[in-house]
């Protein structure tokens, strides 16, 4: 039985871009594709619990993600997500005393437009969670934050410890 569990919630992570109109928009997960080009050997099981971008997530929404990482059998939860909302999701897991590794990653960039952060932040959370002691993480760009000491600076992009 894998022992990583990956929960697929949307986000920047899995945008397509359409040509014509020149919107963002979901189609499919790319998790599968990128575990096989990172040749991952990880034994991982993969669920899409929504395909949102995190500025339309909802508490519903969120307690569905909760319920999910409960649930799971696996201790060891990296959940795709939307940076924008990333840190909110992160406080209510925390708040439910899940007794796991909860790992929250995502890109700033969509990993189909091939410059994207997504691959890097995949496979630094892969390790992350494999390395750190139960509780709820944020890990973006290499750095993994504690979920009650970290925040998006929207002016340069990039994920922070509190000032």
């Amino acid at each position: 039985m894998p022992n990583i569990r990956i929960f697929i919630t949307g986000g920047t992570f899995d945008k397509e871009y359409n040509e014509i109109n020149g919107e963002l928009y979901f189609k499919d997960t790319h998790l599968p594709e990128m575990l096989k080009l990172g040749r991952c050997r990880l034994p991982v099981d993969v669920r899409t619990l929504m395909m949102i971008d995190s500025l339309q997530m909802s508490e519903q929404d969120r307690e569905i993600i909760a319920d999910n990482c409960s649930n799971a059998h696996a201790d060891k939860i990296i959940i795709t997500h939307g940076t924008d909302t990333m840190v909110e999701t992160a406080k209510l897991l925390a708040s439910k005393v899940i007794p796991k590794t909860v790992v929250l990653t995502g890109a700033m960039i969509p990993y189909k437009f091939g410059s994207s952060d997504g691959l890097f932040n995949l496979g630094s959370a892969l390790a992350f969670v494999q390395a750190l002691p139960h509780g709820v993480y944020v890990c973006m760009n290499g750095r993994c934050f504690n979920w009650n000491n970290v925040w998006k600076n929207k002016e340069s992009g990039v994920f922070e410890e509190l000032p």
